[in-house]
């Protein structure tokens, strides 16, 4: 009695629904249908800007003075004078005694470099007045034989006549071979002379070399600064022995400062595009006129904690090897006058092996296409079309900095390109672009080289 129950009450439900259709499929028109809205998606851009690139690129080392003087001893002895500001971190002016070694011996040296000078002038002297002598003798001596050739002559005359025995005429003969044997004494003297004052003279030019020896030892017992420097190391103290060759002090020139920046050979290429230089000029004669020619420009960076400060430096040279390992080139910038840049508490001196921060410039490049990095994907960016409908274009990038690339091909000043990231990308959706104004200024500040680079 109950399931009869049940059926009565199930069908007339389902009686009153079918009767509901049959109306409705015989009254009217057929229900309207409302297609579905597209998504619209809103998206930042901005218009790509046409700009003076400035290549720009980081690099780091140590600072090295670009003068090192080592304080070498020339000559050995017993330091007897020291400097009292020789001493590690002093700054010392050009010209100054530093060391002084004992210079006794080299003192004697001179006095007896002098004496043997002395000597020799005197020989030299005597050596004449004997020549003279020499001279007159043998005119004496050759007018007596003159006379005794002439009485010789006459008692020859005399004996063939009968008016003089021979005995006479052999004594007159004695005379005048003795005469002329001393005549021919006194031409030997005489012809010996040049020999022996080419001797002396070789023996005084040789005791000169020696006196002058000897003043350049006795110079060398004072040891002076070449330069303005920094005392970068002291060897020796007062009373001890320095050996010759020995390096006493080193001296750091505080005129100019180094640092050898390690960048990428990549980055170097970036660097040097702007250059319009010729292969052939690239020789060893040209080479500095090729360096000045790169127009490279360097600020140089101190940081530590919150204490940042920086120094105006220029390139000074390349390196002239690459780093195997890291594949990468130095390139060497100056710092002139470093030690006049200083401000107490805000700007320190540039020391030996300080670690800074290199920021190297290349000439501005003209005309540049830049976008922000964020805006490439996988070699695309997303370009606002026609109707405001996304375009996937490939580009073609040569420079990647942290924040931004520079476009070849594929772009066109001025299109608008999305930079935000769509997730995901699809050619042809809908876009609501909203232009970024403070994202495109600092795009330019940074491509143009404002602010820092990273």
């Amino acid at each position: 009695m109950g399931g009869l129950k049940r059926k009565v009450l199930f069908f007339p439900p389902i009686l009153i629904g079918i009767l509901v259709l049959l109306w409705f499929a015989r009254s009217g028109d057929a229900p309207v249908q409302i297609p579905p809205d597209e998504l619209v998606r809103p998206v930042r851009v901005i218009s790509v800007p046409t700009v003076d690139f400035l290549p720009r690129t980081l690099g780091y080392g140590h600072i090295q003075p670009g003068r090192i003087w080592e304080a070498v001893a020339e000559v050995g002895g017993r330091i007897v004078e020291k400097h009292p500001r020789l001493e590690s971190g002093e700054l010392l002016a050009s010209g100054e005694v530093i060391l002084r070694i004992d210079p006794t011996d080299y003192e004697l040296a001179v006095e007896s470099a002098r004496a043997r000078i002395r000597g020799a002038e005197a020989q030299i002297a005597e050596l004449e007045v004997r020549e003279e002598n020499t001279r007159r003798s043998l005119e004496i001596e050759q007018r007596g034989l003159s006379l005794a050739e002439t009485d010789l002559t006459r008692k020859q005359t005399l004996v063939k006549r009968g008016s003089i025995s021979q005995l006479t005429v052999d004594e007159a003969e004695r005379t005048v071979l003795s005469l002329r044997q001393a005549v021919q004494g006194q031409r030997s003297a005489l012809a010996l002379i040049p020999a022996e004052r080419d001797v002396l003279i070789a023996n005084l030019a040789l005791y000169e070399s020696e006196l002058r020896q000897a003043e350049r030892n006795l110079e060398r017992t004072e040891i002076v600064t070449p330069f303005d420097g920094r005392v970068a190391a002291v060897n020796v103290e007062e009373r001890q022995f320095a050996a010759s060759g020995q390096v006493l002090a080193v001296l750091d020139g505080v005129d100019l400062a180094e640092v050898a920046a390690q960048i990428p050979i990549d980055r170097v290429r970036q660097l040097v595009a702007g250059a319009q230089i010729d292969a052939p000029d690239v020789s060893p004669e040209n080479l500095s006129t090729v360096f000045e020619r790169l127009g490279l420009t360097a600020i140089v960076r101190l940081s530590a904690g919150e204490f940042h400060v920086s120094w105006p430096a220029r390139f000074a040279r390349i390196r002239e090897s690459v780093d195997p390992s890291t594949r990468t080139i130095g390139i060497v910038v100056a710092v002139d006058e470093p030690y006049k840049l200083i401000e107490v508490g805000r700007r320190p001196p540039l020391a030996r092996n300080m670690f800074v921060e290199v920021e190297l410039h290349g000439r501005p490049v003209p005309g540049r296409l830049v976008v922000p990095r964020a805006a490439l994907h996988d070699g695309m960016v997303y370009v606002v079309g026609d109707g405001n409908r996304l375009e996937r274009r490939p580009v073609t990038v040569s420079v990647r900095q942290s924040g931004f690339v520079v476009v070849d091909e594929g772009l066109v000043a001025g299109e608008i390109i999305v930079v935000t990231d769509l997730t995901p990308a699809i050619d042809g959706m809908l876009l609501e672009p909203v232009e970024d104004v403070a994202l495109r200024a600092r795009l330019i500040a940074s491509a143009t080289g404002q602010g820092t680079v990273r």
